[in-house]
């Protein structure tokens, strides 16, 4: 089968169940109230304002993990994942299918949510946000969607790995809400290139570590990328 009809046949699975459905909706959500919850109470000597406009971004990247762990999950059970692979042979073209379809509405709802929390955190923020460019803005914008994109393709790849749903997400949200948080002010560290920590260097007006917006990403990206393979690697050796 070719991969366009692949990718048609995974991108209906994710349009008609509800779960996943929701959590698109959860992402779109979250960044932007808590986006807005940050930006009216944002002061300090340590204010920055466009973290301020996409704080959110770290409780909408939760709603994407989730996403991109039940896209994958959902195979693994019922032996759902043997019937997929009964028409397609290919695993490697059915994973990397799986893949797009999880990434493309993941981006396009990010990059919403991105816009939506623009607006709403200058709208909140008021005088405080003057000092922002468009160029700050466009980056804020672009980098919430790409980051929650390469955190849900990062779950994805971890699940097919695990083949568990349950297990991606007790390793995924506790080292995000725990881990990360305990070990995130060790600057010029290996906290500099966690997932999280990396990635979110591209919603900063300025920042102090080693990495910039973009390499930042980069990073993030490499561990997505390193799951995916992982993932790949689990579904073409093991039995389904």
């Amino acid at each position: 089968m070719e991969f366009t009809p692949v990718l048609h046949s995974e991108w209906l699975k994710i349009r008609t169940l509800r779960s996943l459905l929701g959590g698109l909706a959860g992402v779109l959500l979250a960044t932007s109230l808590f986006s807005a919850l940050a930006a009216a109470d944002s002061d300090g000597a340590d204010f920055d304002p466009l973290f301020s406009v996409f704080f959110g971004v770290s409780f909408g990247q939760i709603a994407a993990i989730a996403f991109g762990t039940t896209a994958v999950s959902s195979e693994f059970r019922g032996g759902a994942l043997r019937v997929t692979l009964a028409a397609v042979p290919r695993r490697g073209r059915w994973f990397a299918a799986k893949a797009v379809a999880i990434a493309v509405p993941v981006l396009v709802v990010g990059l919403f949510a991105g816009c939506v929390s623009v607006v709403v955190g200058r709208a909140v923020l008021g005088a405080k946000a003057d000092g922002l460019t468009f160029g700050e803005e466009l980056r804020g914008v672009v980098g919430c969607g790409v980051y929650l994109t390469l955190m849900a393709l990062l779950a994805a790849g971890v699940t097919a790995l695990l083949r568990s749903g349950v297990a991606t997400l007790s390793i995924l949200i506790p080292f995000l809400l725990i881990v990360s948080f305990v070990i995130g002010d060790m600057s010029g560290t290996v906290a500099d290139v966690l997932p999280d920590r990396a990635g979110q260097v591209v919603l900063h007006e300025t920042w102090d570590g080693a990495l910039g917006p973009w390499t930042g990403l980069a990073v993030t990206g490499l561990w997505a990328g390193v799951a995916l393979l992982a993932g790949a690697w689990s579904v073409r050796r093991r039995d389904a």
